[in-house]
């Protein structure tokens, strides 16, 4: 871990360290009912940064291998969530243990050892031919349009599109080898304060919901001072990226959008399941793939913006 990256870890975790402070205080001062609620939100979404910028540190400083490995669980915990809530049939149990263990391991060893060509169409294409097949055989015909849809459309999102987060480290970008990882810190960094961003304006300024019977505490007041807020960070941490300040502001941008896409497209599958949340494994947040809905969107979108412009 170069010293650029040491240094952001360090800032974060300062910016974490007033954030656990200021939500103390504010925890104390709270009197209503729904400013408790508020402050109890926030205080629980920096106790998850915490883990996740502890999680990520790690990963950072033992390198690549390690990296691969934590999105490879991370992938996996999120189709075991998708999995639960979708229902499905004894037919489909080969299927499912071909995403789980075909074509998890498979994703990421092509990440690995950078083999870009066969890592773009594994899923989309032999995944997308051979989970019905491997349905069909045990001759169950019943929704099975919708129950192998729901596998390939699991698949999509939590294996394939996460995994273009970690295939960041493998673009050849001139100038800036060997400092990859700092493309990972930028896509998650805005991202994730996006979501924060968006949530924090859209409590303070939110009158008009995007999509309330999608995901009512979705603003436009909110999405807009977000997303401004967020592209404007991204533009101010050029100097860890290839990209000059207005591109840099442009993938943030991007990053902002398609995310916000993302959680949008992910609550709407909850809803339709019956489910508020993904799973419980953060507290007060859900599930992993609550935490990795917008990066279902972003991350293959800021991958493809990087490798068409930058890299060779």
């Amino acid at each position: 871990m170069d010293r650029t990256a040491v240094i952001l870890f360090l800032g974060v975790g300062s910016i974490l360290a007033f954030a656990s402070i200021l939500g103390a205080m504010l925890k104390r001062r709270a009197s209503s009912d729904g400013a408790r609620a508020t402050v109890e939100n926030l205080n629980q979404r920096v106790k998850a940064w915490w883990v996740m910028v502890a999680i990520f540190g790690l990963a950072f400083a033992f390198g690549q291998t390690v990296t691969l490995i934590l999105f490879a669980l991370t992938s996996f915990y999120c189709l075991r969530e998708f999995v639960t809530l979708t229902p499905t049939r004894p037919a489909d149990h080969r299927s499912i243990a071909a995403a789980f263990y075909l074509f998890i391991p498979l994703q990421y060893y092509l990440v690995g050892i950078d083999w870009l060509s066969l890592f773009s169409i594994t899923i989309p294409v032999y995944a997308f031919l051979i989970l019905p097949v491997l349905s069909v055989l045990a001759g169950e015909t019943e929704n099975f349009l919708q129950r192998t849809a729901k596998i390939q459309w699991g698949l999509m999102l939590t294996v394939y599109c996460i995994s273009h987060a970690p295939a960041l480290l493998m673009l050849d970008i001139p100038g800036f080898e060997g400092r990859n990882f700092l493309l990972l810190f930028f896509l998650i960094a805005v991202v994730q304060l996006s979501d924060v961003l968006q949530y924090v304006f859209g409590k303070l300024f939110g009158r008009r919901k995007v999509a309330p019977s999608v995901s009512p505490s979705k603003t436009w007041e909110g999405l807009v001072g977000g997303a401004l807020s967020a592209t404007a960070i991204g533009a101010a941490l050029f100097w860890i990226t290839p990209f000059a300040p207005w591109q840099a502001a442009l993938l943030a941008f991007a990053i902002v959008l398609a995310g916000f896409c993302g959680g949008l497209v992910l609550s709407a599958i909850k809803r339709s399941l019956g489910a508020k949340d993904w799973g419980t494994m953060i507290e007060g947040h859900g599930g992993a793939l609550d935490r990795m809905d917008s990066v279902t969107y972003a991350a293959p979108i800021f991958f493809h913006l990087v490798n068409y412009y930058f890299a060779l």
